[in-house]
């Protein structure tokens, strides 16, 4: 462990839909990609295309997952390189790493290794559903993934209803 000068974890937000069919990537973060010694990422099948379609010049980049399936003894697998100072970005399969997404645990690991975390600017499809929405965007709530079992998520519905009205907020 580099305890003085460990590496940089960036949270690099993806295009919500096909390359080059939504909000175009700021210029930082294209130059920050190219700079990365790796890449953690829920799936190869849509990170491995974006990053051949951005890295200019082409160069190989490691890539490991953390999704789902991930046991919690192979995060320190991943945040190792982070530690002896290796720069390494965090990708969600659309939009912004960590929010909903198994990455938000790796990012409390980050943190509590002293590892700078450097969330970079692109899109969020909760920012972009409100903004869009035309509802109260002073006060709104988040409520993640819904049940997959009908009747838990009726009751997830009413209940995110009922707060709603009673509480002023989307």
């Amino acid at each position: 462990m580099n305890a003085k000068n460990p590496g940089i974890l960036y949270l690099i937000p993806t295009p919500l839909g096909p390359l080059g069919n939504g909000i175009p990537l700021a210029d930082l973060v294209l130059r920050i990609i190219q700079t990365l010694d790796g890449v953690i990422a829920e799936s190869k099948k849509s990170t491995g295309p974006f990053l051949r379609k951005i890295m200019v010049p082409q160069r190989d980049i490691s890539v490991r997952l953390l999704n789902e399936h991930t046991r919690r003894s192979e995060l320190d697998e991943l945040i190792a390189p982070i530690l002896k100072g290796e720069r390494w970005g965090l990708m969600s399969d659309a939009g912004c790493p960590a929010v909903a997404d198994p990455g938000a645990v790796l990012v409390r690991l980050a943190h509590e290794n002293g590892i700078r975390v450097s969330p970079q600017p692109g899109p969020s499809s909760i920012l972009m559903a409100l903004m869009a929405s035309g509802l109260n965007g002073q006060r709104f709530s988040f409520h993640g993934y819904l049940s997959k079992d009908a009747r838990d998520r009726r009751r997830q519905i009413r209940d995110m209803e009922t707060d709603s009205l009673k509480l002023a907020q989307t």
